[in-house]
Order: C-alpha cells, then structure tokens, then sequence
C-alpha cells in the first residue's frame, strides 16, 4: 500500500485514519495542502469500505489510480496557470505598446463618400412607413 502513495508523499503530507464501521472497515486517505493557495481539487480525501480482504485485494490497485489521477490533475493545473500567466504577460505587453504606437486618429480616418447611398433605402418598403395606393387605370 505505502509503495503506491510514496509518488503523492513526495509532493505532499497524507493523512491517512482507519476505523471499523458497520463490521467493515473504512480507510480515509487524505492529502493536505502543499502551500496556501492551492486548488482544493488537490486535497480531495479518498475513502475505502469493505472488509479486510477486500481491502488487501483491491487498495493497492485503487491507490495506483488516485495517485496517478492526482498526479495528473497536478500537472494539468500547473500547466494551466504557466498560460493563463504567459497570457496576463503578453496583454501587459500589448497594452505598454499600444499607446507609444498609436496614431493620430485624424490621419488614420478615411474621408466619408460625397453623396450618400439613399436610393436604395428609398426603394426597400418598409413596415413602419406608410404605403401610396396605387390608382386604378381608367
């Protein structure tokens, strides 16, 4: 069993209790927290019930998994932040360079066309304007 936690024990402390419950036996494997500010993801217990041969039987293997699920979340949570701080970076950077670079507005503002395109507007019937009758011929 301790073969199988000694990955998880050299990034953190795990506290583990045993009790018997219901003529079974309860085993509690609980990470604590590495450093203050860490996701509480990463201190998630695991519980074990069963009867002692259950235990012997299958705690190892179940043990194996939470380790490498752990060890897993870890890394994918350390990852994320390496990006999301590279990200904050390269936002800090483009705002320190946006105002030296930026040019005068009244240069970069294109000259608005003389005659506007109203014909088409004019022609598009529309629900809110009122429609001419049109005459019957004679």
């Amino acid at each position: 069993m301790f073969v199988e936690l000694v990955p998880l024990l050299k990034l953190r402390t795990l506290i583990i209790t045993v009790a018997i419950v219901d003529e079974k036996l309860k085993v509690n494997v609980i990470p604590a927290k590495a450093k203050e500010g860490e996701d509480q993801a990463l201190t998630s217990p695991l519980c074990f019930t069963g009867s002692a041969e259950e235990l012997d039987a299958e705690l190892g293997k179940q043990l194996v998994s939470y380790v490498e699920a752990h060890l897993g979340l870890t890394s994918t949570l350390a990852e994320a932040k390496v990006l999301m701080e590279a990200a904050a970076k390269a936002a800090r950077q483009r705002v320190k360079v946006s105002p030296a670079t930026k040019a005068d507005p009244s240069a970069t503002k294109k000259e608005d066309p003389a005659t506007p395109v109203t014909a088409a507007v004019e022609t598009t019937p529309s629900l809110f304007t009122k429609q001419q009758a049109e005459e019957p011929s004679a």
